[in-house]
């Protein structure tokens, strides 16, 4: 989804001088995707980017998945996940593939360093929670519902208001996208987009530091994790320009699709990056056809994994799932609603959920971890009246 931005000072072209008052020059950086033949951006540093005084290998970036197990539908508690770390470290993963890791974050700490993940792309989904995410590219404010999209290479540090805040977090090793069927050749949003550019936040501030000393950043890269001391602030940009940012689009600005009957879930895409799919469940109308069935069909996931996170309100076909619960309903068996939700639903005008699934096109593996708040009945309650 990208579009043109420009913030703070840049020179009339690319690639010229481009002088501070005392006659030096900033240092220009172009950052960008698929070896300057995707979208960037050009960035303006008072120091160089490269000005690293110390550097030192923290280890692996490892994730430890259980051992193979009977095929089956799978629900995680995460209500009952540790509240622990910061935004980054704190992170408790839940779900993973060579694609992409899914985690919960309920922060207890301040991140006293940088971040930047050097494999892909990041979303954040806020559950709760307001603060602000420091960038290279500026400062962006968050609030409930909102997706957060961090481009690969990002320097970041979130600074939550408070300690009440949760994410929900994908992290990649590609890029996301706004879906395809939504752009026109030019990557506009085009009329039928169930959202479009207005409802995208880009950073508010371009907060510039000149400050001299040692500044960690935390790189995220091969499988390990990374630490590099700079000689300058890394926020040092002065201005930037260009198609690759991060921004904010909020869940509540996503206008559902309806119709007479049924829509399939495609309706609800938001986002989508190689090998999966991130797609928005918000209050709608139910379908309008006299003797439509509102609640979803049996189906079949021939071809994906299906995660659903469950944010707020009344989840219509499903029983005993509550706000933070993680659904996994894996490819090979075919999964729907609860018994008794079909009947429940015939008749009824609307639904309040809100709800946010991920599906992969690769199996997942669920983190060794994750089995401490797991409900291990759930795969029979579709036997359980």
């Amino acid at each position: 989804m990208p579009f043109y931005h420009r913030m703070g000072q840049i020179p009339n072209k690319r690639h010229v001088q481009f002088k501070k008052e005392d006659g030096s020059l900033f240092r220009e950086q172009v950052m960008g995707t698929k070896g300057f033949s995707g979208i960037q951006s050009i960035l303006y540093h008072h120091g160089a980017p490269t000005e690293i005084v110390k550097a030192e290998f923290l280890g692996a970036y490892s994730i430890e998945y259980e051992d193979d197990s009977v095929l089956g539908y799978r629900h995680f508690q995460t209500g009952a996940a540790p509240k622990k770390g910061d935004p980054v470290l704190g992170r408790t993963y839940v779900l993973g593939n060579d694609d992409i890791l899914l985690a919960v974050s309920s922060p207890t700490e301040p991140m006293n360093y940088y971040y930047r993940n050097g494999d892909g792309d990041e979303l954040l989904f806020v559950h709760y929670g307001t603060g602000k995410v420091e960038s290279m590219f500026g400062t962006l404010r968050y609030r409930p519902g909102d997706y957060i999209v961090l481009p690969i290479g990002t320097i970041y540090r979130i600074v939550p208001d408070g300690d009440d805040t949760k994410f929900l977090v994908v992290e990649t090793n590609s890029w996301i996208s706004t879906p395809k069927r939504y752009r026109n050749e030019h990557g506009q949003l085009l009329e039928h987009s169930p959202f479009c550019e207005r409802d995208i936040r880009l950073p508010e501030t371009l907060e510039t530091h000149t400050e001299r000393g040692e500044f960690e950043v935390r790189s995220k890269t091969r499988g390990a994790l990374h630490s590099h001391i700079y000689s300058h602030h890394p926020l040092d940009v002065v201005g930037w320009d260009g198609y690759l940012y991060p921004y904010i689009f909020n869940i509540a600005d996503f206008e559902p699709i309806t119709g007479r009957i049924h829509m399939p879930p495609p309706i609800h895409q938001t986002f989508e990056g190689h090998q999966f799919v991130v797609c928005s469940f918000v209050p709608r109308l139910y379908d309008y056809h006299p003797e439509a069935v509102p609640t979803p069909y049996f189906h079949s996931n021939v071809d994906s994994d299906e995660v659903l996170y469950y944010v707020e309100g009344n989840f219509m076909s499903r029983r005993g799932i509550e706000e933070g619960s993680i659904t996994l309903h894996p490819s090979g068996i075919p999964h729907g609603p609860h018994p008794g939700t079909i009947e429940a639903s015939l008749g009824k005008k609307e639904t309040k959920e809100l709800a946010v699934m991920v599906d992969t096109f690769r199996p997942l593996k669920v983190v060794k971890a994750a089995h401490a708040f797991e409900d291990k009945n759930y795969l029979y309650s579709w036997s359980h009246k």
